[in-house]
């Protein structure tokens, strides 16, 4: 386990992980790099098994043995496929993949099958076809994929890894690997995610991104280097550098951290598949710029406010408000209401339209307003005193629920009853009942009272 977020860098077709360290020593080391040989490249060039799910399971191995809490998926070209399967399956709760916080995709291939020009693609299977790429390939590939000439030393470096390259490798992703679809299982990835393309990239440049990866990752920021091309890597280092602390510091890391110990009991074995995945979803953070589906901005800023003072939290927050909105648009409520309120849509909306000048208060006047609030003495325009007081329970009820529901703040109050057994037929469950004693495996925490 590792307390400081981990990067799992996925380099391009013909790259290896060598191509992400102009990227890495531009990083805070407030950030750990795991850069990986996929299988048939790099180091790894003599591995056999070459296929696309070969690769995203040598990358969920990896991910797995190094243990993070809190990761992204970084891949670039070839390596976003990947990344996008191993992410599918980190939100689908497979073992020892809890913790993703992000993707970013720098030119990725999509789960669907590859945009490529045909012409374009025999000629490089060509390349392959009697053994590992010659110097002129290797040369007309990093050509014709650059906006500006690389560096030299970046330029060498690119060369090399090409005519290292198993032609096996290199031939099972142009004539399978990247025409496979994967839609199916990867689906909708409602995650944070950033995508970077080159300004002069081709088929996997910013049209191309926003007519497949785009209709993946629905909360992606799509961002254009100006003047670069296919490598992004190699070709813009630094400026991939800062685009990652951006996007971990204002969008994939800001909520709640779960503590390394309280993560690895989650990625464990005692714990569900459909637990786990439940679990991942809510520790991702909440999209910054979310834009109410069910209530209107004017509401969904008095219900903000009202959050803050039912449920106030210190350090990085969970954004309840939205999530609430969220669970209406999904049809996801608790399954019940009061008779004598209307169904929970309109009866929010009702509430919060009669509560519009909640945030103008000063902390005296909310106090008394929530008191009368839960006295039955504060009457909406449409909603009578005694019904305020029902939709006001109900509310502190799923404020409270959704805060708890977070796994940080189950690490918080120190609750890990979910880790009752795994998915296996024999569940384990507690064998230490007693007040004050604690399981050999639970973790240790400070447990805020």
């Amino acid at each position: 386990m590792n307390d400081r977020p981990v990067f799992f860098m996925l380099h391009a077709l013909g790259g290896s992980a060598r191509a992400w360290d102009g990227v890495a020593a531009a990083l805070d080391p407030g950030f750990e790099v795991v850069a990986i040989d996929l299988p048939g490249f790099g180091d790894a060039r003599d591995a056999s098994d070459l296929g696309v799910v070969d690769l995203a399971d040598h990358v969920a191995a990896i991910v797995r043995a190094r243990g993070a809490a809190r990761w992204l998926l970084v891949g670039h070209s070839l390596g976003g496929k990947i990344a996008s399967i191993v992410a599918a399956r980190a939100l689908a709760g497979a073992p020892g993949l809890f913790g993703l916080a992000g993707v970013v995709l720098l030119a990725g291939s999509p789960p669907s099958p590859e945009p490529m020009d045909e012409d374009r693609r025999r000629t490089m299977i060509g390349w392959a076809a009697h053994g590992p790429l010659d110097a002129d390939a290797a040369r007309a590939f990093v050509d014709g994929n650059v906006g500006d000439p690389l560096a030299p030393e970046a330029d060498r470096l690119a060369l090399d890894d090409l005519r290292r390259a198993s032609p096996a490798a290199w031939l099972a992703w142009l004539e399978r690997g990247s025409l496979e679809d994967w839609s199916g299982e990867v689906g909708r990835l409602d995650l944070p995610a950033l995508i970077v393309v080159g300004a002069t990239d081709g088929d996997l440049g910013e049209a191309g991104q926003r007519a497949t990866n785009a209709t993946v990752y629905p909360r992606a920021d799509i961002v254009v280097e100006a003047g670069a091309g296919h490598l992004l890597p190699l070709e813009r280092p630094r400026q991939i550098a800062e685009r990652l602390t951006r996007f971990w510091h204002g969008t994939a890391g800001v909520g709640p951290a779960v503590p390394e110990a309280f993560a690895r009991l989650v990625a464990s074995a005692r714990v569900s598949r459909r637990t786990r995945a439940a679990l991942a979803v809510r520790a991702l953070a909440d999209d910054a710029g979310y834009r109410p589906r069910v209530l209107s901005a004017p509401q969904l800023g008095t219900l903000r406010q009202l959050a803050d003072a039912v449920v106030p939290q210190t350090g990085s927050p969970i954004d309840l408000a939205a999530r609430i909105d969220a669970q209406l648009a999904a049809g996801k409520a608790d399954g019940w209401r009061f008779a004598d309120l209307p169904p929970d849509r309109e009866a929010h909306a009702l509430a919060l339209d009669a509560l519009a000048g909640f945030a103008a208060l000063g902390e005296p006047e909310r106090h008394a307003l929530l008191t009368r609030l839960g006295e039955g003495a504060f009457d909406g325009a449409a909603l009578s005193g005694p019904q305020m007081k029902r939709w006001f329970e109900d509310l502190r009820a799923d404020l409270v629920r959704l805060w708890l529901a977070h796994p940080a703040a189950m690490a918080r109050i120190g609750f890990d009853g979910f880790a009752n057994g795994g998915d296996g037929p024999r569940k384990q469950g507690f064998e230490r009942l007693g007040a004050g004693e604690r399981e050999a495996w639970e973790p240790v925490m400070e447990v805020t009272r």
